[in-house]
């Protein structure tokens, strides 16, 4: 698995557990467990576990940077997106902040809408000048 394939099962994995309202170290780990990530399982599981664990302000900055748009209102897949590269963006240093918006933008051009790569770009600019 390449880094950008762990991102987009990241993605869904998040997309998941939004669903099921489940963001719990337990549930990450679940998810992670069956799947064969290779090279990239520690970084899906430190991901994970630094999105449960930060959950609550990560919502926080993608919701305060949105202008308005309460994370509710969104695209399950934009905010799936967000909350990824946020994390990236907020625990990861070793990530460079210019990859994490790209890689987001280009999963936002395949899951998202018309719309949803420049929202997604606009938020996570703002969060990175913050």
């Amino acid at each position: 698995m390449t880094r950008k394939e762990a991102r987009e099962f990241l993605m869904q994995t998040i997309y998941q557990m939004d669903i099921s309202k489940d963001f719990s170290k337990k549930s990450s780990t679940r998810y992670i467990g069956g799947k064969h990530s290779g090279k990239q399982k520690n970084y899906c599981t430190s991901l994970l576990d630094k999105l449960c664990m930060n959950i609550e302000e990560i919502d926080k900055k993608i919701e305060r940077n949105s202008h308005k748009w309460k994370i509710e209102r969104m695209p399950k897949t934009d905010i799936s997106i967000l909350r990824l590269a946020a994390c990236e963006i907020l625990y990861m240093e070793d990530i460079p902040t210019a990859v994490s918006i790209n890689e987001a933008v280009e999963l936002a051009k395949k899951y998202g809408t018309e719309d949803s790569p420049k929202f997604i770009n606009a938020i996570l600019g703002s969060i990175t000048r913050e």
